[in-house]
């Protein structure tokens, strides 16, 4: 059985875990050749993104409920994450390295995401949507917030359509190893700075933009 200790080798290897449904118990490496990042403090924030978040309403909350950010990923159709593979995050989670963004909106949950931490690299894992643009508000707040905490990689396995709209790309494994090996020699700490005010994060992405 996999644990806690080898998942995290795993990481640090370049590798990362998933199982063929919920009902498998069995979990699989899986090793991409084309590897999905965004960028650190990057993340692109379409029009209409923007004005929904300066209409106003929006939080963000860091590892108010790791377990229930967890569930709420999984509660779809289709998953990967099964009952083992919850169960060693919540382990990583109790030892420092995996946490979960919240994003409410009119105190709301409106969405969120969670993923795993190591040296100066987040691993992002999953993400979910309970309203529109939840999950896109959660992926704006953490690249902030990773900027913030010195985090040089944000990897998100696999690069979809909406996360290219993000600003995501593809890099080849070999460049992707070396992002990796640079971020492991560094140290990070996402509980080093308090997650950005929706104002702030507003007027952070367009003074920069």
């Amino acid at each position: 059985m996999l644990t806690a200790a080898q998942l995290l080798q795993g990481y640090a290897r370049g590798v990362f875990p998933m199982a063929e449904s919920a009902a498998d118990p069995r979990l699989y490496w899986f090793d991409p050749p084309l590897r999905g990042i965004l960028p650190v403090g990057g993340v692109h924030a379409a029009r209409s993104l923007l004005r929904d978040l300066r209409r106003g309403g929006w939080s963000a909350h860091l590892d108010g409920d790791f377990d229930a950010m967890v569930a709420a990923c999984a509660n779809r159709e289709t998953t990967w994450i099964n009952a083992p593979l919850a169960r060693l995050y919540r382990q990583l989670h109790q030892a420092g390295h995996a946490h979960a963004l919240e994003v409410r909106h009119d105190g709301a949950f409106a969405g969120g995401l969670f993923g795993v931490t190591l040296g100066a690299a987040f691993f992002g894992e999953s993400m979910v949507s309970a309203r529109t643009n939840g999950s896109r508000m959660a992926l704006l707040w953490m690249s902030s917030h990773l900027a913030r905490c010195r985090f040089s990689l944000f990897d998100t396995q696999f690069l979809t359509p909406h996360l290219e709209r993000m600003g995501g790309r593809e890099i080849p494994r070999d460049a992707y190893r070396l992002m990796l090996a640079d971020a492991l020699s560094r140290r990070a700490d996402l509980h080093s700075h308090p997650l950005p005010t929706a104002d702030q994060l507003w007027q952070e992405i367009t003074q920069t933009s």
